[in-house]
């Protein structure tokens, strides 16, 4: 298992290599960014938008939370990360593509069918319970179809239909829709299997995920 010491040495072979073989492309990124991708991808360790994508520093601006979510546009008080790094890419780097990738095996998404969490206080469960409540949702659809089967077919669903959710939810942003109605912003959603390495896409005019 990888430890801090290791990710030390391998900052260092990132030094001699990835760095300063492209020095010139870390200058240009001194002066600042331009990625043309959002990119809004789950926590989980094994699914890296960069490593999965094959891109390079400043190509696409990420952000990743439990299962990939997105929460509807709202304006109460809070702590608004996801809402916050959204504005910042669509109003300020002017990103021209926002990609939803959901992946298989995905815990949170597992948790969402399961209810597993839906006593746990904060600190105990309660945090990563009350965060996907926002699939609630979907998790009524994939229990509509399947009713109390619950197999591999039944979760893969239920992570296809959060992507869903989210590319709904990108679209209760008023900055959001109005770019993608003049065709400056385009939404796409994926699905990244772990077993095979396959990523989908989904047309949102069948609502079918595709290999891509």
């Amino acid at each position: 298992m990888t430890d801090f010491a290791d990710m030390l040495e391998g900052y260092r072979r990132f030094r001699d290599t990835g760095w300063s073989q492209q020095r010139e492309r870390w200058d240009e990124l001194n002066e600042g960014q331009s990625p043309r991708v959002m990119v809004i991808a789950c926590s989980d360790s094994r699914v890296d938008p960069a490593q999965i994508f094959d891109t390079s520093p400043g190509e696409i601006f990420v952000v990743r939370n439990v299962a990939a979510l997105v929460p509807p546009f709202e304006t109460n008080p809070g702590w608004h990360g996801v809402s916050a790094a959204l504005e910042f890419a669509v109003q300020v780097l002017k990103v021209g593509e926002i990609v939803v990738m959901g992946h298989g095996k995905c815990g949170g998404c597992k948790a969402a069918l399961s209810h597993d969490l839906k006593d746990a206080p904060p600190g105990e469960g309660g945090f990563i319970h009350n965060w996907i409540q926002l699939l609630d949702d979907a998790r009524d659809v994939v229990v509509d179809r399947y009713g109390d089967q619950r197999d591999r077919d039944v979760e893969r669903a239920m992570e296809q239909e959060g992507v869903k959710v989210s590319l709904t939810n990108l679209r209760s942003f008023p900055c959001v829709r109005a770019k993608e109605k003049s065709g400056e912003l385009k939404l796409v959603g994926s699905f990244f299997a772990i077993a095979d390495g396959q990523l989908h896409i989904l047309d949102e005019q069948t609502g079918v995920f595709a290999a891509a």
